[in-house]
């Protein structure tokens, strides 16, 4: 068939290629217009996921303030009570120098179990259900009906990752001879795995999704659960496993393989959050305890012929003590190199200066201070914590002695995070991240931390500690033992207990400002109105 030809006058054939033309450009413009729109929302949902800020928070077990190489440089030396430790941690001074430090954090309750309580939910001992470190025949435990920063940064779209110790959950006779998870007290189960802790199941874990826990105050030969198998030779979540390895040198190595992301260990296109908590420099402290190298290399006899004042350097130390310095002055060096390890792997992906990285610890340690060892005391060595916010991108370095809480570090965290409007009403924390970042805002500085041991109460100001303590069968209070301050300026090393009547003005506010935080955490002290007579409710 041949084609046909159609004639089109001349003025329709201008019209037509006129409107062709029209149509054309226009098109053009709007597949240029739509092409950039749509580069323009990729590049909006990219920088808005770069800009979601990931978390890292780093918690060693028993690592008192003063325990780090920057306090013997200023600014920080002057800002300190009393001398520091002559420790090598060239990683934690970094953070240190490149970020926030906190000069006045304390532990509200210095023992490992109440202190992770109420970190990781942001309310106090009555709210979470930690009153006690959780052990064998104690009902301590984290509710399982409460938010935490894991749950929490969940829901906000996060990776969430636990490395290390754990010990917020009731012990309870559910494992099998070898220590493998049973679930039931009854054969094969009906064995404790440890007397001290417990290995923490699926439904406790508060939306963690990436879990490797290690159990046991043994730093070299602990036991550990996973649900990577790849970290435990194969074995299933809730299968013991035995590594034998250092325990800093172990854990570091899943949280850089875990960053390196080589598994698909997490979603590559969401924020993360990782929360590490190592052993050392908790005890025990014998040699076969300690990761030596360190002590050979920092501590070791030509350095330090003795234990001595040398090396114990605050001036209440009962040297006899604190026969274990050298051990524990290693496990703080050697943590600090693991750490060491982590922050070089997140400089190495870019990710550093986008990481909010929090540097602390659950309490501090005694080391022969008042003749005393380990933690649970109401002196500065016990109460004392490290506490460092590090975060180039966003937060200028800085010294600042704002009175900050373990329950605050939840909100705090969450507002540095963008996520300040999702902070549940139940936490009792405050949120001080408009403090950190220097903008305004309506929350005030606190005049007082709450302090707690279990016949114990009191608060600590920028200069005084109060301590009180409940004598069980006196009906009057000893003013010597049983209420008394400390002046933690004109005495650093809090030699002299001082009366509350000889600085009655002073104390007065401070035992109303106990009475406040008391009913603030709903305190079984103050629900039994425990003794009234000195605390004014």
């Amino acid at each position: 068939m041949k084609n046909k030809i159609i004639n089109i006058p001349t003025s329709t054939f201008l019209v037509l290629v006129g409107i062709f033309i029209f149509f054309s450009c226009k098109t053009k413009k709007e597949i240029s217009s739509d092409t950039k729109k749509n580069d323009i929302d990729a590049n909006f949902t990219v920088n808005s996921i770069q800009k979601k800020p990931n978390v890292l928070i780093i918690f060693p077990d028993q690592l008192r303030r003063y325990s780090a190489g920057f306090w013997s440089k200023e600014p920080y030396k002057s800002l300190a009570y009393g001398k520091p430790d002559p420790v090598i941690t060239p990683n934690i001074d970094k953070l240190a120098e490149n970020g926030v430090v906190f000069t006045n954090a304390i532990s509200n309750f210095p023992l490992c179990s109440p202190y992770r309580g109420m970190l990781i939910s942001g309310v106090y001992p009555e709210q979470n259900g930690i009153w006690n470190n959780c052990k064998v025949e104690r009902d301590d435990s984290l509710k399982d009906d409460i938010p935490t920063i894991t749950s929490l940064f969940k829901e906000a779209n996060y990776n969430t990752a636990y490395v290390g110790k754990v010990h917020w959950l009731e012990n309870t006779p559910v494992f099998d001879k070898q220590g493998n998870y049973k679930g039931t007290t009854k054969p094969p189960g009906g064995e404790y795995l440890n007397k001290y802790d417990t290995y923490i199941p699926p439904n406790n874990r508060h939306g963690i999704e990436y879990f490797y826990q290690c159990v046991k105050d043994s730093h070299f030969n602990p036991f550990v659960f996973s649900n990577d198998p790849y970290t435990i030779d194969g074995k299933k979540d809730g299968e013991v496993h035995l590594p034998k390895k250092y325990t800093p040198k172990s854990e570091s190595d899943v949280i850089v393989d875990y960053l390196k992301n080589n598994r698909n260990q997490r979603d590559a296109n969401k924020p993360f959050l990782v929360m590490w908590s190592l052993n050392p420099p908790h005890n025990p402290w014998g040699d076969q305890y300690t990761d030596m190298t360190m002590v050979n290399k920092y501590y070791n006899k030509n350095i330090y012929p003795n234990i001595d004042e040398k090396l114990v350097v605050r001036n209440n130390v009962d040297i006899e003590k604190a026969q274990h310095a050298r051990n524990y002055f290693g496990a703080v060096t050697s943590v600090d190199f693991y750490i060491g390890k982590v922050i070089a792997q997140l400089k190495a992906m870019g990710e550093l200066d986008n990481t909010i990285i929090i540097f602390s610890s659950d309490h501090g340690e005694m080391l022969g201070s008042h003749g005393k060892q380990g933690k649970n005391q109401m002196e500065l060595e016990s109460l004392a914590i490290p506490f460092i916010v590090h975060w180039p991108k966003k937060l200028t370095p800085n010294t600042t002695d704002l009175l900050i809480s373990v329950p605050d570090v939840l909100p705090t965290l969450m507002g540095l995070s963008g996520l300040g409007n999702s902070i549940p009403k139940s936490i009792q924390g405050k949120d001080y991240s408009s403090f950190l970042k220097g903008e305004k805002s309506n929350v005030k500085k606190p005049k007082a931390s709450l302090l707690m041991l279990g016949n114990s109460r009191g608060v600590l100001t920028n200069r005084y500690t109060l301590v009180i303590n409940d004598k069980k069968g006196k009906k009057s209070l000893d003013t010597s033992e049983s209420s008394y301050l400390y002046d933690n300026i004109q005495d650093p090393y809090q030699l002299n207990k001082i009366a509350l009547d000889e600085l009655s003005s002073v104390s007065k506010d401070l035992l109303n400002e106990l009475a406040s935080l008391l009913k603030e955490t709903n305190d079984p002290w103050y629900q039994k109105r425990k003794l009234s007579t000195i605390i004014p409710y």
